[in-house]
């Protein structure tokens, strides 16, 4: 799996979770071992300009994804997965941060971009929270990913709710 971290955000974060959480989601969805993903984290002001520009919404938020060969997850079992580009995951760490500290169950910044990590790869992998059904299954799986994930590196504790719209 080649996965690039670019953070041009001027904030440091834990590069090495985002990219070994990324890697792990694409792991457990079957994602072909060669295939390429981007993750870019950038700044408030950046995050606000792609937000305006590709949503037509005001303010930054926290996680952008552009996919790139729609890649989806093999069906079955015995299905060999495509190779390809997924496409690329932008993250807002002050917008993280924010919601990290505001969630109920409070976590840090690097906790937040862990999960938006994983729920940008989901959104690059045809998920969708649209609708009631669509949310539930993506949340679900979102949280089965980032709990696989903490409990296979002995991290204690719940994994952090889903903040995301």
């Amino acid at each position: 799996m080649s996965i690039d971290v670019n953070n041009e955000s001027g904030t440091e974060i834990d590069e090495t979770a985002v990219l070994d959480v990324a890697r792990y989601a694409l792991a457990r969805m079957r994602i072909h071992p060669l295939s390429e993903l981007s993750v870019i984290v950038v700044d408030a002001p950046a995050m606000e300009q792609l937000h305006i520009q590709w949503m037509d919404e005001p303010g930054p938020t926290d996680v952008m994804s552009f996919p790139m060969d729609e890649l989806r997850p093999p069906a079955k079992d015995d299905e060999e997965p495509p190779q390809g580009l997924l496409g690329d995951i932008v993250l807002c760490p002050e917008v993280a941060k924010k919601q990290g500290e505001d969630a109920p169950t409070k976590h840090s910044m690097d906790e937040e971009l862990q999960l938006l990590t994983v729920h940008g790869v989901l959104h690059l992998l045809g998920y969708d929270h649209e609708d009631p059904d669509e949310k539930a299954e993506m949340f679900g799986l979102q949280k089965a990913i980032v709990d696989g994930w903490r409990a296979e590196r002995g991290i204690e504790g719940p994994s952090p709710a889903p903040t995301t719209r």
